[in-house]
């Protein structure tokens, strides 16, 4: 054989670094309608297109268009909006708090609102989520009290968690929501086979996985679409692309697979991508997909084209590894201006409407910080027992934690 010279090692670049112009020219958006609604029980071999599109409702004038949209009356819609400013909100305040010292981390969902509120409206009750640490508004859209939230995040001696885990790491089986892990993609092959039991138990149920794009690197992730694919589990496969893992960008867990999505087509199972940014959209793939699961049709994999605005967390400072500028170039816009356009567009809604919303908001935010703040905070007021930590792990208590718990006096 020839001698091919020295092998080079390959990393992925992204297209522009800090300091340089933001460049979205290799995100192809196709028009507003124009990317068709299959049957639900579409063979996934015939759809296979769909992982390289992006499926969109709204047009650039606000109006709803092809064959994604209709689903949803005003009312639903206007709810929805109101469910994106409060979270936004919500994650406004509680970013302060942490600056303040009142929490020890925080991790907000700017930009990528519309994603876990539309979905959440897609579900029925008793349904499971297993999310990440960005899905706070699949509580917020199904109800779930913010005093309660604000209780997890300050470790205070409401924390429904009792302290024992990291602030937004919430828990609550009556609102469909597993407890999150801080070891991330262990949630995917988790929800998978929480499909898995509600089909052999013959439930009515069905289970949401969620992942960000750095996560699908990891192995539970590739387990988790051999057994969903494999088992026909009735679970909606959800990955969150909002273009950055903590600091590097989408491209190094990509790999050579053009979308994430497309990693679905190689078990089988059908796999779309969808404007995130766009909360009509993503509420009728979250429903196409949440039908075919409840028709035993098996899994889908979806992919949400979105965009991380803020920090990955209060521990991270974006400008280390993109440009400052580059979330307002970002093509598809921000979800919460996008559905004010449309709800304006259609006449019930209004500039001044929107604004006076906002304020109404803040308050209630606000209240609901007061009434958290009276239970404590990180460094002040009432905190969970001690004797927290060494209930609940194990039914029987085994003796070297009651030997510690004697140690500790409680």
């Amino acid at each position: 054989m020839a001698d091919a010279g020295m092998l080079r090692f390959h990393v992925p670049e992204p297209e522009v670094r800090p300091g340089g112009t933001p460049d979205f020219s290799d995100v192809t958006i196709p028009k507003a309608g124009s990317v068709p609604r299959p049957e639900i029980d579409v063979d996934p071999r015939d759809i296979r297109d769909l992982a390289f599109s992006i499926i969109r409702v709204l047009n650039r004038g606000g109006e709803p268009v092809g064959p994604w949209a209709g689903l949803l009356s005003d009312d639903e819609l206007l709810e929805g909006l109101r469910h994106m400013m409060t979270l936004r909100s919500f994650d406004a305040r509680m970013q302060m708090a942490q600056r303040q010292g009142k929490t020890s981390f925080y991790m907000q969902h700017l930009g990528e609102e519309a994603v876990s509120c539309a979905f959440r409206r897609a579900l029925a009750p008793g349904d499971m989520n297993f999310p990440t640490y960005r899905q706070a508004g699949l509580l917020i859209a199904d109800g779930y009290p913010m005093v309660t939230m604000m209780n997890q995040i300050y470790s205070n001696e409401a924390d429904p968690l009792k302290g024992r885990q990291l602030p937004i790491m919430y828990s609550s089986k009556e609102h469909g929501f597993f407890s999150i892990s801080g070891n991330l993609a262990t949630q995917y092959i988790q929800a998978v086979g929480w499909a898995m039991a509600s089909a052999i138990s013959n439930d009515s149920k069905i289970a949401a996985a969620w992942i960000g794009d750095g996560s699908t690197a990891e192995s539970d992730f590739h387990s988790a679409l051999v057994f969903a694919s494999t088992y026909k589990a009735p679970v909606v496969l959800n990955v969150v692309n909002n273009q950055w893992a903590i600091s590097t960008f989408q491209g190094i867990a990509r790999g050579g697979s053009g979308t994430f999505a497309a990693r679905g087509l190689g078990f089988g199972i059908p796999s779309l991508r969808v404007d995130g940014n766009d909360y009509l959209a993503v509420h009728a793939v979250a429903k196409w997909a949440a039908e075919r699961a409840r028709k035993n049709l098996g899994p889908t994999l979806v992919e949400y084209v979105t965009y991380r605005v803020g920090a990955h967390s209060s521990s991270d400072d974006p400008s280390a590894y993109r440009p400052k500028a580059e979330s307002d170039a970002w093509p598809l816009g921000d979800p919460i201006v996008r559905l004010k356009n449309h709800l304006i567009q259609r006449g019930v809604w209004s500039d001044e409407r929107h604004t006076q919303a906002e304020a109404e908001i803040l308050e209630t935010v606000i209240a609901s910080q007061r009434e958290a703040e009276r239970h404590g905070t990180l460094h002040a007021g009432g905190k969970p027992s001690t004797r927290d930590m060494f209930e609940g792990v194990y039914a029987q208590m085994p003796p070297h934690l009651r030997r510690q718990r004697q140690q500790a006096g409680v």
